[in-house]
C-alpha cells in the first residue's frame, strides 16, 4: 500500500471515529419524530438542558403538506392555540441517578392535546432516542432519530 493510501485510510478512520463521538448518550440535541402509521418523519424537535431539566420544542413540521401556521387547538393548558412550530412538548425530565435515562417530566401529544408521563432513553450509541409516554401502566414508545 502506498503512503498516500495509508494516509487516506487513516484520515477516513478518524472521520468515522469523530462522527461516532458526536452521537452522545443524551437526549439533548435535534431529533426527528417518526409517525407511528406512515413511518415517515413527522416533526423536528430540539431538546435542551436547562440546569439539569430537559425541555423540548418543535422546531419544524416535516410531514408533506403540514400547515406551518398550525396551532395546538386541542391543548388544554397554557399551550392552547399556540403555534405548533416553537411549541414546548417536553417539560421537566431529569436524569435518573446512575442511568442514561431521563424521567419525571411530561410530554405533550399536540395532535390530541394530551400530556403523558415521560421517559427518555438514548439507544444505539445516542443516535436514536426511545420516547415513552404513559398514563399509569399504559403507554407507547416511539423511536426518534437524531438529526444529522
Amino acid at each position: 500500500m502506498s503512503k498516500r493510501a495509508v494516509l487516506l485510510t487513516g484520515a477516513a478512520a478518524l472521520l468515522l471515529t469523530g462522527t461516532a463521538a458526536l452521537a452522545q448518550m443524551t437526549p439533548v440535541g435535534t431529533w426527528r419524530s417518526i409517525d407511528d402509521e406512515t413511518k415517515q418523519p413527522k416533526a423536528q424537535i430540539v431538546v435542551s438542558d436547562n440546569g439539569g431539566v430537559l425541555t423540548g420544542r418543535i422546531e419544524k413540521l416535516l410531514r408533506p403538506g403540514a400547515d406551518p401556521n398550525a396551532v395546538c387547538d386541542r391543548c388544554t393548558d397554557d399551550r392552547k392555540d399556540k403555534p405548533m412550530v416553537g411549541l414546548e412538548i417536553i417539560r421537566g425530565a431529569k436524569k435518573a441517578e446512575g442511568k442514561d435515562v431521563w424521567e419525571g417530566g411530561r410530554i405533550l401529544d399536540p395532535e390530541k392535546g394530551s400530556t403523558y408521563s415521560l421517559r427518555l432513553t438514548p439507544i444505539e450509541g445516542g443516535s436514536k432516542l426511545e420516547v415513552r409516554g404513559s398514563i399509569g401502566p399504559f403507554g407507547r414508545t416511539q423511536t426518534w432519530v437524531r438529526a444529522q
